[in-house]
């Protein structure tokens, strides 16, 4: 589970984000990042006996996001994340394709997964596999609990038009504009810190994990 001084230590940065307070507090961010990393190990264990598609010494370190912001090309010039981010693929956090992200924040954290902004080969061969498949796409998403669990696909990122090859009136049009293909759910702070919260994150990604294994056998 998360540490309720994790969270704290993620709230104090928010407030000072800045170079000087952070070497200071740099134990802090230490303890923190070990705790989200010792958490990411029991997710990883029990989420291997789920999806077959991850190496079982795939190592936590590897999943977990730097919280140093890249801010080179960013009119937000602060220099930390205020939240921890880990990324589960066989690749870890380098998603490469399909994959499961926690966001762990004090106030809007998160659990997620699919495909943001693939590839344009990548992209191409879901829609390919939706066009195909659509039987079977719609047996993962129409599920009942997958949609009760995380809805719809999330919908930001999506063309106003066909793609390419593909007529308007297609049946499953509407998620063949997509140009991302992802679902997400709220965590409150009580879900992670609780003595069960590596069993609900695991319970949110099991949900998951057949609308994963649909993508991977898009991309091949």
């Amino acid at each position: 589970m998360i540490h309720p001084k994790t969270l704290t230590f993620l709230s104090q940065l928010a407030t000072n984000n800045n170079r000087d307070w952070f070497h200071a507090h740099k134990q802090q961010h230490d303890e923190a990042r070990e705790n989200v990393l010792a958490f990411v190990a029991q997710i990883k264990e029990e989420l291997c006996k789920i999806d077959p598609g991850l190496p079982t010494d795939l190592d936590p370190k590897d999943c977990v996001m730097r919280i140093y912001r890249d801010i080179r090309f960013s009119k937000d010039k602060t220099p930390y994340k205020t939240n921890f981010g880990v990324g589960i693929s066989p690749d870890g956090k380098n998603f490469n394709g399909p994959g499961y992200y926690l966001h762990i924040h004090p106030k809007q954290s998160f659990l997620a997964g699919g495909c943001w902004m693939p590839e344009a080969n990548i992209l191409k061969a879901i829609r390919q596999e939706i066009d195909y498949n659509g039987a079977d796409f719609h047996t993962v998403i129409d599920r009942h609990s997958f949609k009760n669990y995380f809805g719809y696909l999330d919908a930001e990122d999506k063309l106003k038009a066909a793609p390419k090859g593909y007529s308007v009136d297609h049946p499953d049009i509407s998620y063949l504009q997509l140009k991302s293909f992802t679902v997400s759910h709220p965590l409150s702070p009580d879900d992670l810190q609780g003595a069960d919260a590596t069993k609900k994150v695991v319970k949110g990604f099991s949900e998951l994990y057949p609308f994963i294994a649909f993508l991977r056998r898009a991309i091949g």
